[in-house]
């Protein structure tokens, strides 16, 4: 699989560039998507296309990382507590869409094919994750 920066366009970068600009420029303040948008003058779609491609480039520079909230929208953030909070709040998110996967999808399969070789690989699989986000989700909710 080619690298992130591999990945990456040229436009994809000049967007990140004008995302990273205007966020800059709105700090401490962060912007709504709508509000980025507006800001940037990019479309919708070139404006999502720049933000993932500033997630990549903020991880390679080690940049303070970009969050999103509800109440802020998107900004930089160097506060740990912010930081953690924004993390345990995307860490609640993908336990709550691997279990309704789990009980949605896996569950009534493996009702249909109980003895079936790729569910029982399946399940086993899942026991060991969900083990893993009960200890997850433990921790976060202290």
């Amino acid at each position: 699989m080619p690298r992130a920066s591999e990945r990456r366009s040229p436009a994809a970068q000049r967007h990140a560039d004008t995302v990273r600009f205007v966020l800059f420029e709105a700090r401490p303040a962060g912007l709504t998507f709508p509000q980025l948008v507006r800001s940037s003058e990019l479309s919708p779609s070139q404006t999502r296309s720049g933000l993932a491609c500033l997630r990549d480039t903020i991880t390679e520079r080690n940049w303070p990382p970009l969050i999103w909230t509800l109440k802020d929208g998107y900004q930089f953030c160097a506060d740990p507590d912010q930081l953690q909070a924004y993390e345990v709040a995307v860490i609640r998110g993908k336990l709550t869409e691997i279990r309704r996967f789990i009980t949605g999808t896996v569950a009534p399969h493996a009702a249909l094919q109980p003895k079936g070789r790729w569910i029982k690989h399946l399940n086993t699989q899942l026991s060991s994750v969900e083990s893993t986000l009960d200890v997850i989700a433990d921790y976060t909710s202290a």
